[in-house]
Order: structure tokens, then C-alpha cells, then sequence
């Protein structure tokens, strides 16, 4: 009697999708090397933003940058819970995705680097989100 298999879709295929964002996005980082293209928009530091669709509410990122690569925390009202994210930045455009919560996001950012906004998608849920800058928190002198 043959063997039957039967596959589940689940945290497998957001891992499997998530190792293929990591790879286009290394080599999307050796090809923008290899043509001297411009360096990437500055995004590192907290973001506070909204998003709408399927699911709405409000989030706060914390970025790190280091050259086009994106890596941080997204902190969601909705799912409540915060999550680790990466992501890209190629001149305007932006990806990133939070893995715990299967949510892919695309967009641009502003020319003054100060806003961003774009869709979602996470399985058959979509919507859109925008998210600005916050001022960096000067760090005062405690006597």
C-alpha cells in the first residue's frame, strides 16, 4: 500500500516564506553594492503608526539599520503582542514582515525620511498602514 503524505500549511510555510524574503533581500543588498547605487534612507530609530483592513489599530517600531538591511520590534495593538521584524529598504521602497504574526508589509518612504505608508497582507487579510518618525529622545545630564 503506498505511502500517503498530507502536508499542513501553518508555521512551516511562514518560515519557508520568510527564508525567501531573507535571500532576495541579501541579494537585493550585493546587487545595489556591486552598482554603486545610493545609499539607502535612514529609517533607523522609533516609528508610531496605524494601520487599517483586516485587522486595525496602532504600532510602535524600534528600527536598527545597518545599510539596506532593517531589523527591530514591532509592537501591535491588534494582534496585541510585540514581534520581531526585518525587513529592506531599496531607495524609497521598504519590506518587512513580523514573523510571529505572518504579516508581510510593502510601502515607500517619504523623501524627507520622516514618514511611510504602504499595505499588509497576512494569508488572505490585507490592508494599508502608515507610521511617522519620532523625535530621538535627548538624553539629559541627572545630577
Amino acid at each position: 500500500m503506498p505511502i500517503r503524505r498530507t502536508y499542513q500549511r501553518g508555521p512551516r510555510s511562514v518560515v519557508a516564506l520568510w527564508v525567501a524574503v531573507l535571500v532576495a533581500s541579501s541579494c537585493s543588498t550585493a546587487a545595489l553594492a556591486f552598482t554603486g547605487a545610493t545609499q539607502p534612507t535612514k529609517l533607523g530609530g522609533t516609528w508610531s503608526g496605524s494601520y487599517t483592513g483586516g485587522y486595525a489599530g496602532t504600532f510602535t517600531i524600534q528600527w536598527t539599520q545597518s545599510r539596506s538591511r532593517l531589523t527591530g520590534t514591532i509592537a501591535l495593538s491588534n494582534p496585541h503582542g510585540t514581534y520581531t521584524i526585518t525587513g529592506s529598504v531599496n531607495g524609497t521602497g521598504i519590506k518587512f514582515g513580523a514573523v510571529g504574526v505572518g504579516a508581510l508589509y510593502s510601502g515607500s518612504v517619504s523623501a524627507s525620511g520622516l514618514s511611510m505608508a504602504g499595505t499588509w497582507t497576512s494569508g488572505r487579510v490585507k490592508g494599508g498602514w502608515k507610521a511617522h518618525r519620532l523625535p530621538a529622545r535627548s538624553k539629559a545630564n541627572v545630577t
